[in-house]
């Protein structure tokens, strides 16, 4: 294997779309592919669910369901699953240290529907020191 992809995850549509991608440029290139995903308390701004929550837990839970509808079976044990608390640009920023491309969707799952391109995508534009793909999804 050569090089190393990092992928955001976070259940959006772009992110989806994201992950197809990326695993597709990762069987092509034969570059590790690393699917990432970061839950962050303070983005919830006070909202706690009712009963007991556990963040990471329901982090891996999205993770592990949309690899296993995006990847392909025969490629999906190779990708290495990452879930990190944090705010999901400085996660995913931290993640790409030393790889070779970032991916990631056009926005994820809050902000507003109109927008193009997230704040978090935006972030990463501007603040990656490798290159940068961005995939918007199906809900354009």
């Amino acid at each position: 294997m050569s090089g190393r992809i990092v992928v955001g995850v976070d259940g959006s549509s772009s992110a989806t779309a994201a992950l197809r991608w990326a695993a597709r440029q990762a069987r092509l290139t034969g570059a590790e592919l690393h699917a990432v995903s970061a839950w962050d308390w303070a983005a919830t701004n006070g909202y706690v669910p009712f009963g007991d929550f556990n963040w990471e837990l329901n982090t891996k839970s999205v993770l592990d369901e949309v690899l296993e509808s995006a990847v392909d079976p025969d490629q999906l044990g190779q990708v290495h699953r990452h879930i990190v608390e944090g705010h999901p640009a400085q996660v995913l920023l931290d993640a790409a240290e030393g790889a070779d491309l970032l991916v990631v969707g056009s926005r994820g799952r809050g902000g507003f529907a109109g927008m193009l391109l997230g704040s978090v995508s935006q972030h990463l534009v501007i603040h990656g020191q490798i290159p940068v793909v961005v995939v918007h999804g199906d809900d354009r």
